[in-house]
């Protein structure tokens, strides 16, 4: 055994011996390299990549906080709803017992006076309505005004000293990677405020085009509805109204309306006492859609205009079907989403660039925004548009005006019209355009029940039908 311990022994000393002598005697010198400041490589220093690793510039969020807070807002809601009838309530024929709901969520001061923007679903059906500051003042709060469809609201609370407020950012120029802060009142607390990025931009939930929403991974839950997003300077881009989760809690995904579409909102109704909507003036072709296909527009980069409606800017400025819409002024259009969220931040007689790629050649058009209501006419709680050449040449239709909204329920519950149908004569009149549906309406106001003696209609299914009125 000793043999052995001394044989590995002398073993290991004489490749030390051995590897000592080479390093000393035979192997070359080697220096060391040293980084220059005249080096020509493509690597930068990562004190000039201020972007993306200077921390202390990437996300200030303890300045942006700071300066968001206390500007934002639990708002309180109590709406009256009826309770189910009972039994007893039927056959003793009493009325059954309002029920008290109560609801809350967030707003975010805009103006020092004390406007405050929310969101609609946050206030509506509200019979009390109040406001608690960051510090638990509490006000009664008004409201001003509220747009259902964008889902923004303004409401008002009298104060004797101005308030803290969120200016109003560019949510045009927001990018997607950019950090942010949703700010709002979840669980009834006091401002709570989480971090995340825009995920995505032009976001619609419904798949109806009518919304574009900013998408973040910031966490937002219920409570949070018509808080404030910002950015890192404290700018207010969007107004946190939605998430995608199906246990009604955050699990990853949030979305907010843009801010520069809720100051639009918030100064119409200001202004105007009522939302100032404008159109472009022209149908675009859905891209999944079969006609899209046979065209082989369905790759295309932009959107592609398949009608242009009469009398509207669109047709005046020269636009035409077949124009495939690049851009309107600096923002880039590449689906039917962010051209509806810009038009949304635009009024009546506004004037908007729109870059159109026609015959493999780019041409800039300016366009002035038309009233929407050259394009649709509202009469016996309906609303109503006009039917497009290339609709009635398909489905051999001489005349009519198509149904695109309905609360008439004693059409739909005895005659079964709604959405969708095509009305061509009504007291045996043909129906040309939206303009005799308009001339009806000073006719015969809100008696046309009274005056309604015939109705002449197309249904879903194309079949053509006359219901005469005793």
């Amino acid at each position: 055994m000793k043999k052995i311990l001394t044989l590995v022994l002398v073993s290991a000393l004489g490749g030390i011996l051995t590897l000592g002598a080479y390093k000393l005697l035979l192997e070359p010198e080697q220096k060391p390299i040293i980084a220059s400041n005249h080096n020509t490589s493509t690597y930068l220093p990562t004190n000039h990549v201020k972007s993306i690793y200077n921390v202390e510039e990437k996300a200030n969020f303890v300045a942006a906080a700071e300066s968001t807070v206390n500007a934002v807002v639990h708002v309180k809601n109590v709406s009256v709803g009826s309770s189910q009838m009972s039994i007893q309530d039927l056959f003793f024929g009493r009325n059954p017992n309002p029920q008290y709901r109560l609801g809350t969520g967030s707003g975010v001061i805009v103006d020092p006076s004390g406007y405050i923007i929310t969101n609609n679903h946050v206030i509506k059906n509200s019979k009390e309505l109040s406001v608690t500051l960051n510090n638990n003042k509490t006000y009664e709060a008004e409201i001003i005004g509220a747009d259902p469809e964008t889902d923004i609201a303004v409401l008002k609370i009298e104060t004797d000293e101005d308030l803290p407020v969120v200016n109003f950012g560019d949510s045009d120029q927001a990018q997607i990677g950019e950090w942010v802060l949703a700010v709002g009142n979840p669980f009834n607390l006091t401002s709570t405020v989480t971090a995340g990025i825009i995920s995505a931009k032009s976001r619609d939930l419904t798949g109806s085009r009518s919304q574009s929403f900013i998408q973040t991974d910031a966490a937002v839950n219920p409570g949070n509805s018509g808080g404030a997003l910002v950015n890192t300077n404290g700018e207010l881009i969007g107004i946190n109204t939605a998430i995608s989760s199906q246990t009604g809690s955050y699990v990853g995904y949030s979305f907010a309306v843009p801010s520069n579409i809720a100051r639009k909102i918030f100064m119409d109704i200001l202004e105007y006492g009522n939302i100032q909507n404008g159109v472009l003036g022209v149908s675009i072709l859905n891209k999944n859609s079969e006609e899209a296909k046979e065209l082989g527009v369905n790759e295309i980069e932009g959107v592609y205009v398949s009608e242009v409606t009469r009398k509207s800017g669109a047709e005046k400025a020269g636009l035409k079907k077949g124009d495939i819409i690049k851009k309107l002024d600096h923002i880039e259009i590449s689906k039917f989403e962010d051209l509806k969220g810009y038009l949304k931040t635009k009024r009546p007689k506004d004037v908007v660039n729109v870059k159109v790629l026609r015959d493999e050649e780019f041409l800039t058009i300016p366009v002035t925004i038309s009233n929407i209501d050259i394009f649709s006419a509202e009469f016996m709680d309906m609303e109503f548009k006009d039917l497009s050449t290339d609709v009635k040449d398909k489905h051999n239709i001489p005349h009519g005006v198509r149904i695109s909204k309905s609360n008439n329920k004693w059409l739909k519950n005895n005659l079964g019209i709604t959405e969708g149908y095509i009305i061509t004569k009504i007291n045996d009149k043909k129906i040309e355009s939206i303009q005799d549906i308009s001339k009806l309406k000073e006719k015969y106001g809100d008696d046309y029940l009274e005056n309604l003696k015939s109705l002449a209609f197309i249904n879903r299914y194309g079949e053509k039908k006359e219901v005469i009125f005793k």
